[in-house]
């Protein structure tokens, strides 16, 4: 399988991708076609972008590459409480140096794809042919996600039998694709989970959590150095997007916005609205002047260009220890405040213990035991043999009404709670009690609870 090991003295990251060639990797790119390079969406990674690789839209004209990120799929790293989208966006930038890629097109879906292909534009735009963003976050969390989520993840983390596991993934289905999603699609979903994100691996979901729960806006003087070609595709039905936010965005980079009607999140998943994308992006970049992808030959060494970004980012953040650190290093890109760094790694450290000894969904050949459709109907919550709605309208809640997704501003940056690592380590010594009626009987307000 194809991999880039980035290494240096205080990191170790091994970053898989695929490509659309026919021996998976670059050296099979046609030299005569622009390269795209894909960013996966949240929670999910590569293996998910079938849509975009079997359109043959764009499968035919361009070469395309999709990495996964440090914490997802088959790519793996060592733990770090200094992991954010600057970061990421160092680690396309290694890759890219590595694999010898000419400029690129950028397509990135969901929230940490599309903050790290914005940092990536600011930071290496020489590498960067065009910018393609599916679904614009906020700048920072809304609190009402930033509250679901830090229920979400500690269940999801500290699941103790298979009831649990599936219940938490079915509210996660609800929140990020909501309430009407497909049987067949929600199966894939939470198989996917148990088998790439499952308890064993919870220090990888905390760490992707913590990217999302604790960003910081791009700062507005960033906006000046992206240059290229912007493209904004948004749902107008996502809830934890608001459309606001994509056209506040369009209007900073001058940029094309398109809205898929009817659209929510994780455009690139659903059939429907991930042929509407494709076909929106296909034309944006036929309009471009067509680029070749001809293996490049640096003129500068890969240290000479990280400490040039380094550089970058010191004038636009004003942090003058960036220029001290290690260009070789993709966490030196980090810029988290210390208290944040302190918490993320402190919350790390908390998961990490007992974390290979936590329950597994998967049977004994490594695959889930049972699909989701599957699973016994007897729950005690269940209303006339119809799976009950949660607080989103999905299965497993305590409602037979779907109940309207909450409306909040984002998170200040200066408030106290955006700064909290997503779990405190004394969290997660609380005791589980087992049993589905004792856990409605004894455990804290839950997520029904937020929205009731």
């Amino acid at each position: 399988m194809p991999f880039v090991d980035l290494q240096s003295d205080d990191d170790y990251a091994s970053i898989h991708y695929i490509t659309n060639t026919v021996f998976g990797n670059v050296g099979g790119f046609d030299p005569e076609k622009p390269t795209i390079c894909i960013l996966h969406p949240t929670f999910l990674d590569s293996s998910w972008l079938y849509s975009q690789f079997d359109d043959p839209r764009l499968d035919t004209d361009f070469n395309i590459i999709a990495f996964d990120m440090r914490v997802a799929g088959k790519s793996e790293c060592r733990p770090s409480g200094r992991h954010d989208s600057w970061v990421d966006a160092a680690d396309l930038a290694f890759c890219h140096q590595a694999l010898a890629l000419s400029p690129v097109h950028i397509l990135a879906f969901e929230c940490i794809s599309v903050s790290c292909a914005l940092r990536f534009a600011v930071l290496f735009p020489e590498m960067c042919l065009s910018l393609a963003l599916c679904n614009i976050p906020p700048p920072t969390e809304l609190m009402w996600i930033y509250t679901a989520y830090n229920e979400i993840i500690q269940t999801w983390c500290f699941a103790e039998d298979l009831e649990a596991f599936e219940h938490v993934a079915m509210e996660c289905v609800t929140l990020a694709f909501g309430a009407d999603t497909s049987p067949d699609l929600r199966d894939d979903l939470i198989a996917y989970w148990q088998t790439n994100l499952q308890p064993g691996r919870r220090t990888r979901i905390l760490e992707q959590a913590n990217i999302v729960m604790n960003r910081t806006p791009l700062p507005t003087q960033a906006y000046r150095h992206i240059t290229q070609p912007v493209l904004i595709i948004h749902g107008d039905a996502n809830e934890s997007s608001p459309r606001k936010y994509a056209e506040r965005m369009a209007t900073e980079l001058k940029a094309v916005l398109y809205t898929v009607k009817g659209g929510a999140g994780y455009l690139s998943i659903f059939p429907g609205t991930s042929s509407i994308v494709n076909q929106v992006y296909a034309k944006f970049v036929s309009r471009l002047p067509r680029a070749r992808s001809d293996r490049t030959t640096p003129t500068r060494s890969v240290e000479e260009r990280m400490r040039d970004a380094l550089g970058t980012l010191e004038l636009i953040t004003g942090d003058s220890s960036l220029r001290t650190r290690d260009p070789m290093s993709s966490l030196s890109f980090c810029c988290l405040a210390e208290g944040v760094i302190r918490q993320q790694t402190d919350a790390l450290v908390a998961y990490r213990k007992g974390q290979t000894l936590a329950f597994t969904p998967l049977g004994p050949y490594g695959r889930p035991v049972r699909r989701y459709s599957d699973r016994p109907r007897d729950d005690w919550f269940e209303s006339n043999g119809k799976e009950a709605s949660s607080y989103g309208g999905g299965g497993g809640g305590w409602t037979d009404r779907p109940l309207p997704l909450p409306r909040s501003e984002p998170i200040a940056p200066t408030e106290g709670r955006l700064r909290q690592g997503t779990v405190s380590p004394a969290s997660v010594e609380k005791q589980v009690i087992r049993g589905s009626m004792a856990k409605v009987v004894s455990s804290p307000p839950t997520l029904h609870k937020l929205f009731s």
